[in-house]
């Protein structure tokens, strides 16, 4: 209730204070001026308390007047600026305040503006009517807003600089056309003297203000409530920033206090020396400047009360060690501070060399024996009563290390145990832990190594598994009980290959060597007996060892000199060394260089051609890798000449990618052989050429087709053609084969199939067609040059496709030695060729290719299967081809004189007659 009737008394305290009185309705004067003169009306607000805003109403509601660099209304006096008036603007001009607390306004009565009939004024320099003052006093964090608006002809432009030569700050804001500059959270650094420059053709005009910086106090360092016990000294301090420096004072239960006797104040520092009951009370901190005063309060409790235990009675139970030390604290809580006596027992204890009791009360017993087992009382006096509080000291045996960890020397790889194993009071529970290197060992995450081993409460050995480098350094066994802890350590030194070498350098390089050195690594106690140089170049496959001088580097050598280097290319280097244990990890690469430039010695391979267009002569090789180039500017020499002369005509090839020369001459005979060799060249000069080899100039194509063209239909999915070549007198251009075309009816011979012969073959076979289809085909001889002429185009009807129906019911029976088999004969769709005859396909189980027997008859003999069972299907066939074949069928070997067996289509099922006939059902698939 308290904190709504504080709200309600502030709301109602700030609508007090925010207050806007009504216009006087006095008639205000006609204001007349000149075209292109400056022109102010005053605005005048009403009484008022608050914050307010201005705008101003031009002839009727709600046509406001619009700020521009023309037309400014100031927020400081509500008036309303014109620097150059014009003929729009006249007309009536109405006041309107705004209270931006209330939001309430009122107009004031207008003022009519009219033009002077003597003539337009002239142009005239800038006239500042709207400044800031000289000195503008402005707060930490506020935002300073600067006016500055000139009149004059032409309009003036308003600028803002500072006048120190800094900067304006980014974080300003410029409005209404420049004439409001606003500094938001105002700080230190923006303090200082801005200009405001008004200028046009004829002159400008600076108006210039001091802006001060100043911050209204702020805590630092505030105080706290403070419980002290009576006759302690208590210490406030507070702490407060501002601009100007803040001053200090302090009160006592809102009345000044003053230094005096046991009180010392000193700026923001309070000391009360000996505090007594009267000094309780609420204490305040003010720091004061001329912008603001601040306070921090905090109370004062002075606790006066005899010695009490209830809540820090002495630990009932205390243990130690023989020849230890022990502290047996008392703390019990009393006001003033009390004095302290101890008893053992009943008697009183006297303190000696060995025992004492200390300034808090708190009994010191050192070196300690057997004999100071018993129970101790602490008791605690001062004049407001006495208290007391008992516990006992109970005396264990020392634990002692009898088997320590002792230093080793081990290879990577192995493992050991270090030995850490005590003999303790078996009262007491003990704990064993390990740390290597300072650091404590997680059995947990590095059991794959480390592992506590010993059954018994008194052995805390580990065992270190699969020893590596890292491992090396000190380990610490550590025993603890609840009366000591002790430690024992041994350190481990590990041998492994050697660590990797440092530094290493490519000192000098040339076309094909490299000189290199570094510094050794690591030995990892264990001497190095060799290093080991691997080059990388961006050609290679990781890293590759190299030839060096001296060809084996010994562990005391640390240059050597790599040999057998292509030249022009970009190498690193790395170095590994290795020692009796292994070989280590390697160097870090060297720094990348190029080595220098060679002639190139490697010819192009596989130089060959052949084939291209009429009156050419292509010329084919194989690019020369880049890494074999020997240097920049690599290209290829090309040189030819007809078979059997002498001279040779040569050309460059400049692209180090080239892989094929085409020369082109009319007068090229073609089919022609040439005797062609490929050279290499780079920036330091020609290479050798590669062997020469014989490539053929392009040929003519074909300039004849093909005679005597027959086509006819051998199923329903193939078809035969053939063909006679030209005759030799009657063609030019030499034939490598012929190219078959076929296209059914209904298609466009531009998507024909194509099918190629190769040398004199003047037949081929068209399969995969469709039956009953009328194709269109025709052959073209071709060569490297192309295809010739086409011939007359044949036509041809590929035949019905095959029947679509197995077999059906098939029997079989085996009488004596043989199988008699025995079906439906299928009859053929309308749209299907005629059947013809059948076939048996036949082979053992274990058979990977079938026999075929061909009969017309519905019915066909085979051997008796008597060692292995018989596999057969029946297909007819026709003159479109095979049809639909039946199932497979398994025949059994059949021991017996007869057997006979069925199809499904029958209801025999299987018997035994007294002649042991066996009737077998077999299935086979109708596929319609």
């Amino acid at each position: 209730m308290r904190l709504l009737w504080e709200l309600l008394v502030l709301q109602s305290f700030m609508v007090c204070l925010a207050d806007l009185e009504n216009f006087k309705t006095r008639v205000r004067s006609t204001v007349s001026v000149r075209q292109g003169q400056g022109m102010v009306l005053l605005c005048g607000p009403p009484p008022h308390s608050g914050e307010l805003t201005y705008a101003w109403i031009f002839n009727e509601y709600p046509s406001f007047v619009h700020q521009d660099n023309r037309r400014f209304v100031s927020q400081e006096t509500g008036n309303l600026y014109i620097a150059k008036v014009e003929a729009s603007d006249v007309g009536n001009y109405t006041c309107v305040v705004t209270n931006t607390v209330t939001n309430s306004r009122v107009l004031g009565p207008p003022t009519p503006l009219i033009l002077r009939n003597d003539g337009v004024m002239g142009e005239y320099e800038p006239k500042i009517e709207v400044q800031f003052p000289e000195t503008v006093p402005s707060a930490k964090g506020t935002a300073v807003k600067l006016e500055c608006f000139a009149l004059g002809n032409p309009v003036p432009t308003i600028s803002w600089r500072r006048a120190d030569g800094k900067q304006i700050p980014r974080k300003a804001r410029r409005h209404r056309s420049n004439g409001l500059l606003e500094i938001p959270n105002f700080q230190q650094e923006d303090a200082g003297l801005y200009e405001c420059v008004a200028e046009n053709v004829r002159g400008k005009n600076v108006a210039r203000g001091q802006l001060t910086f100043y911050a209204q106090p702020n805590w630092i360092q505030k105080i706290s409530d403070v419980h002290a016990a009576i006759e302690e000294n208590v210490f406030w301090e507070c702490h407060a920033s501002g601009r100007p420096k803040p001053s200090y004072r302090w009160l006592k239960d809102g009345e000044p206090l003053l230094p005096q006797g046991r009180v010392q104040i000193e700026q923001g520092s309070l000391t009360i020396r000996n505090v007594s009951l009267s000094d309780a009370g609420m204490y305040q901190c003010v720091a004061e400047n001329r912008h603001g005063t601040i306070f921090a309060s905090a109370e004062l409790s002075v606790i006066a009360v005899g010695p009490d235990f209830s809540k820090t009675l002495l630990k009932k139970l205390t243990l130690v060690k023989v020849g230890g030390e022990v502290i047996i604290e008392c703390k019990p809580k009393a006001s003033p501070r009390p004095t302290y006596s101890w008893k053992k027992g009943k008697d009183i204890l006297r303190e000696n060399e060995r025992i004492t009791v200390l300034d808090d009360g708190s009994l010191r017993i050192v070196n300690v024996t057997k004999s100071d087992t018993g129970s101790y009382t602490c008791v605690a006096t001062n004049h407001f009563g006495t208290a007391s509080s008992t516990g006992s000291l109970v005396v264990k045996d020392p634990t002692r290390v009898m088997v320590s960890p002792f230093s080793m020397d081990v290879t990577v790889g192995e493992s050991i145990v270090l030995p850490c194993q005590v003999s303790h009071d078996h009262s007491l529970d003990i704990v064993f832990t390990w740390s290597f290197n300072g650091h404590l060992i997680d059995f947990e995450k590095d059991g794959d190594h480390f592992e506590r081993v010993g059954g018994q409460d008194s052995a805390g050995d580990l065992m270190i598994r699969s020893i590596q480098l890292k491992h090396a350094g000190k380990y610490v066994c550590m025993v603890q009980t609840s009366v000591d802890k002790l430690s024992a350590a041994a350190d481990l030194i590990v041998r492994g290959p050697p660590g990797p070498p440092e530094d290493v350098t490519i000192d000098e390089i040339t076309d094909t060597t490299a000189q290199l050195s570094w510094r050794p690594g690591a030995d990892n106690h264990s001497p190095i007996t060799m290093y080991v140089v691997q080059a990388r170049t961006p050609f290679s496959v990781g890293w590759q060892a190299v030839s060096t001088v001296p060809e084996v580097i010994d562990g005391k050598t640390f240059t050597a000199t790599v040999v057998g280097l292509n030249p022009w290319v970009e190498y690193e280097f790395r170095v590994v060394a290795a020692n009796l244990i292994g070989i280590g990890e390697p160097s870090r690469p060297s720094e990348n260089r190029r080595t220098e430039e060679a002639l190139p010695e490697v010819t192009p391979a596989n130089v060959s051609g052949g084939g291209g267009s009429k009156s050419e002569l292509v010329i084919t090789w194989e690019t020369v890798p880049e890494e074999l180039q020997n240097g920049g500017g690599f290209g290829y020499v090309v040189a030819f000449r007809p078979f059997g002369t002498i001279s040779w005509m040569q050309t460059v090839v400049a692209s180090p990618d080239a892989s094929r020369y085409v020369f082109r001459n009319e007068s090229l005979p073609p089919f022609s052989p040439y005797e062609v060799k490929v050279g290499v060249y780079n920036n330091k000069g020609e290479g050798s050429f590669s062997p020469v080899t014989v490539v053929y100039s392009a040929e003519e194509e074909p300039t004849k087709a093909p005679i005597t063209v027959l086509a006819r239909s051998l199923s329903a999915t193939d078809i035969e053609i053939s063909w006679a070549p030209p005759r030799e007198n009657q063609h030019k251009g030499r034939i490598q084969g012929y190219e078959v075309r076929c296209w059914r009816h209904d298609e466009k011979e531009e998507n024909a199939r194509k099918i190629r012969t190769v040398g004199n073959q003047t037949s081929a076979k068209v399969t995969n067609l469709q039956g009953n289809a009328l194709y269109h085909l025709a052959v073209k001889a071709y060569n490297t040059a192309g295809t010739g002429p086409s011939s007359a185009m044949v036509n041809v009807t590929t035949k019905k496709p095959p029947p679509s129906q197995p077999p059906g019911n098939i029997i079989w029976n085996s009488s004596d030695s043989k199988i008699i088999l025995n079906w439906d004969q299928v009859k053929a769709l309308d749209n299907e060729s005629e059947v013809r005859g059948y076939k048996v396909l036949y082979k053992w189980n274990r058979q990977s290719s079938a026999s075929v027997i061909e009969t017309n008859r519905t019915s066909v003999e085979l051997s008796l299967p008597f060692d292995e069972d018989y596999i057969i299907e029946i297909k007819p066939f026709s003159d479109g081809g095979d049809g639909s074949s039946s199932e497979q069928i398994r025949i059994p070997k059949i021991s017996n004189a007869y057997a006979r067996g069925g199809s499904s289509s029958t209801s025999n099922a299987c018997t035994l007659s007294a002649i042991s006939t066996i009737m077998i059902s077999l299935t086979a698939r109708s596929s319609l």
